[in-house]
């Protein structure tokens, strides 16, 4: 069984990784998009940003991952497994599909088809799932008006200054926004392993009470950093060109505003999504100057990738701990 348990957490340090590989894209697409700076500068700082932003927000999405959508009475080490492998599954088909989906809502859906089928409905905490439901509306809504409003006092307030002059210091100031928006990823999707590992311990009796140990948090924080360095570049090129071109000025606000977002979640717990949150972020920002320069068939396709990531991943979660279950 410690074999397992290893295997477990190898697991979803694997998944954390993917993680970051899957979603460099939200850390580093408006920075790259508006050739502030170039992919690999962009991602070693993202991956930095990213190491750093769990240590700053605190394990409040990690306990609503751990215990907060699946009863830990009910959880085994089958439905561990389960659950991570539906999300490193759907993590890697909408990858090589090059779809930006929510590698949060995967692994939430993984935990569902999962722990439904190795423990039944009685295992699931739909209260926990409100957070979720919250946190798939609340970031891309609120992420698209957030953005697009400080786009537009930002073009009330530089009205009369050159362009050249707006663009290099808005360029600029993307750095800052970029390492912001990085640090709100790191703590946010950071934190879902940590969950899932501090579940693993709590199954094995090596924690007595569900708690984040801090070296729990040192591994998952370098696994999600690691995947970010090496990052998912078919992501970049939707996020960062396909839905809107942005000048430097829009993309300091769509980062501005998706980090906001997702920093306010991030203590509350709500396992939002970043994805969500900066594609949401780009469209508002994008938007601004007029409705057509944002590509809005890209969006909806986006918009259907992330409808189905929960079931989809709940259901390939609950093949697979099937297969575990009869071997």
């Amino acid at each position: 069984m410690i074999g397992l348990a290893i295997g477990a957490i190898i697991v979803a340090l694997v998944f954390d990784f993917l993680n970051g590989f899957h979603d460099a894209a939200n850390s580093i697409a408006t920075v790259v998009g508006t050739r502030v700076l170039r992919p690999l500068h962009a991602v070693a700082m993202a991956a930095v940003a990213n190491f750093a932003g769990p240590f700053l927000f605190g394990v409040a999405v990690a306990t609503t991952i751990g215990k907060g959508i699946i009863d830990p009475n009910f959880v085994t080490l089958n439905i561990i497994i389960g659950a991570l492998a539906g999300a490193i599954i759907w993590d890697i088909i909408t990858w090589l599909l090059g779809l930006p989906t929510s590698s949060s809502h995967a692994l939430i859906g993984g935990i569902i088809g999962a722990g439904v089928v190795g423990a039944g409905t009685q295992a699931i905490i739909f209260g926990g799932l409100q957070k979720v439901v919250t946190g798939i509306i609340v970031s891309p809504v609120v992420g698209l008006a957030v953005a697009f409003l400080l786009a537009t006092l930002l073009i009330t307030i530089f009205a009369k200054k050159r362009p050249s002059s707006v663009n290099s210091g808005f360029g600029r100031l993307q750095l800052i926004s970029s390492a912001y928006f990085s640090l709100t990823h790191g703590a946010n999707d950071g934190q879902k392993t940590m969950g899932m590992i501090a579940l693993i311990l709590l199954t094995q009796g090596v924690i007595t009470k569900f708690e984040v140990p801090y070296y729990v948090i040192i591994m998952a924080a370098l696994a999600i950093s690691l995947g970010t360095f090496f990052g998912g570049w078919r992501i970049v090129k939707t996020m960062a060109v396909k839905i809107t071109q942005l000048k430097p000025y829009q993309g300091f606000a769509a980062e501005t505003g998706g980090a906001t977002v997702l920093a306010v979640l991030a203590w509350l717990g709500i396992p939002a999504s970043t994805t969500h949150a900066i594609s949401g972020a780009i469209m508002g920002a994008g938007a601004v100057k007029r409705v057509s320069a944002v590509r809005w068939g890209v969006g909806r396709r986006i918009v259907w990738a992330w409808i189905i990531t929960i079931p989809a991943s709940a259901a390939v979660a609950a093949v697979v701990t099937l297969i575990i279950k009869a071997l």
